[in-house]
């Protein structure tokens, strides 16, 4: 009689500053699109989870918003997000590149090298370094946490990541699957439609206007051959509504167009989908406002 495989399970939260391709991480490790992902900094603004399941594992994963030093009440909110990830980990993957300053939020980064569970150091963006540089940099972030085991990757060009992977299944530890085995995220269809119109709106707009979005869903009827939506577009002055909405309207449309394509990929199915801008006055900086946008209890 052989013996019957052990299950693990466990947390493994993705942490990092600003544009260092931790959503990018995220999606090769999950094997689908869970988090947005663009050029610009501050893309995620929640804590995202991804889940990965086998007969035998499930792997839980957390996107987290870039690491920053907050200027206004939703970035505080951000920053709570990213400190929780701390806290609740089986295993912690900080992420790095070999562009980014070593010290660059040098506080938080005491927190990790004093983490006690498993931290696994992702140095990403390798294609953008030679050799030498990069013996240098694996040496420094040695010394800096020296019980971290270091990865170098290109998230981008998905190199190295299936030993990283297989790194995470050797560390969870067992326990039971915390999620049904086919789900693949712990967040609502309502969220990635409000992600993907914010990703095409920090596509298609420049400077600060996309950093004063926000979308909520006011309707979302899943039909058997169409799944119908309508959302609100939430700016913080009205100048940012002329400048969404655009000359006759074609900046907004193009953002539904993009917004709507990426929907029916993701959904496997036909969108409709109406878009309305609305000004909701610095909701940035006022409790209420992001009480309602789910980034406060």
């Amino acid at each position: 009689m052989t013996e019957k495989t052990p299950h693990k399970s466990g947390f493994v939260n993705i942490i990092g500053n600003p544009n260092v391709g931790k959503s990018t991480l995220m999606n090769n490790l999950v094997g689908e699109r869970i988090s947005i992902i663009t050029s610009k900094s501050q893309t995620t603004r929640h804590r995202i989870k991804g889940i990965v399941n086998g007969d035998d594992f499930q792997i839980v994963y957390s996107d987290t918003p870039g690491v920053l030093k907050p200027n206004y009440k939703l970035q505080e909110s951000m920053m709570k997000f990213s400190t929780s990830a701390l806290v609740d980990a089986d295993i912690i993957l900080y992420v790095t590149d070999v562009i980014e300053t070593i010290d660059k939020n040098a506080e938080f980064l005491k927190k990790v090298q004093n983490a006690t569970v498993p931290v696994l150091l992702i140095l990403n963006k390798i294609d953008l370094t030679d050799q030498d540089k990069l013996t240098k940099l694996y040496d420094i972030w040695k010394e800096k946490i020296p019980q971290a085991e270091i990865f170098p990757m290109s998230a981008k060009e998905n190199f190295n990541v299936e030993n990283l992977f297989n790194r995470i299944l050797e560390l969870l530890p067992e326990g039971p699957a915390y999620f049904a085995k086919d789900e693949v995220t712990d967040m609502p269809a309502r969220f990635f439609v409000t992600e993907i119109i914010r990703e095409k709106i920090l596509m298609n707009y420049d400077k600060e206007v996309p950093y004063s979005v926000e979308v909520a869903v006011e309707e979302y009827k899943d039909e058997p051959k169409i799944i119908r939506i309508m959302t609100v577009i939430y700016v913080e002055r009205a100048s940012q509504k002329g400048i969404i909405i655009g000359h006759k309207g074609f900046a907004l449309k193009k953002v539904g167009t993009d917004a709507r394509k990426d929907m029916e990929a993701f959904f496997g199915k036909k969108v409709f989908l109406q878009l309305y801008v609305k000004v909701a006055k610095d909701w940035r900086s006022k409790d209420s406002e992001l009480k309602g946008f789910g980034y406060q209890k």
